[in-house]
């Protein structure tokens, strides 16, 4: 585990500003590598690498290496206890969950921050008294897209929000225009990068999804 991971909420600052998180998700380790890489080197610097992906912990391992202590490199998937210290022994200095559990329960006793899966009201009033950095409102295309964050902001206005799921650039820009802090996406820009694919079509993605948060942030 890093000695000092950077705090909840220097992480909060980061996404107010940045407004984007990759979501590394490949079957090639090495693949997975390069694309993490070539994000960064993209102006995507807040990077998730799935532990569902192949030989994800060497890649964070790799990344970390390669990007020192002070960059942020997150763990996606993160389901239980174990997988959370792994995870930080990894590298990993945020860990990214789909639901709430045993594995944000641990990320918080560890001291890093967290942004953890959420769906309903319910969901969002748990992960906040679980000590949640940012909230993931995951799958979110499957509950309706933008609508539904404006649904939820509504009795949860203050709340930063991170839609993730079928998050193309066209919704990402609703997405942020309804106030989403930020916005997790994972396909739509990722692309085959982390199976080997073409990484010259994935730096053509990130400039576009980049450019959608940097009109976002200077609204």
């Amino acid at each position: 585990m890093l000695d000092s991971a950077p705090s909840s909420p220097s992480f909060l600052a980061a996404l107010r500003v940045r407004r984007l998180v990759a979501i590394v998700r490949g079957a090639d380790s090495d693949a997975s590598f390069r694309t993490v890489m070539t994000l960064v080197e993209s102006g995507v610097p807040l990077v998730e690498v799935s532990l569902s992906g192949a030989g994800a912990l060497g890649v964070l391992r790799r990344a970390r290496a390669e990007l020192g202590a002070d960059a942020w490199l997150g763990a996606g998937t993160v389901l239980t206890a174990d997988d959370a210290r792994r995870a930080a022994d990894a590298g990993a200095n945020l860990i990214v969950t789909p639901g709430l559990g045993a594995g944000v329960d641990e990320a918080v006793r560890l001291g890093l921050p967290v942004l953890g899966g959420v769906l309903t009201p319910t969901d969002v009033i748990a992960a906040r008294a679980a000590g949640v950095t940012a909230l993931k409102i995951f799958p979110a295309s499957a509950m309706g897209g933008p609508t539904y964050l404006k649904a939820l902001r509504a009795p949860f206005p203050d709340v930063p929000f991170v839609p993730v799921g079928g998050v193309d650039a066209v919704a990402a820009e609703a997405y942020l225009e309804l106030g989403a802090v930020a916005v997790g996406v994972g396909s739509p820009l990722i692309g085959d990068a982390a199976d080997g694919g073409d990484l010259d079509g994935l730096r053509a993605r990130a400039a576009e999804f980049v450019r959608v948060a940097e009109e976002a942030t200077g609204r």
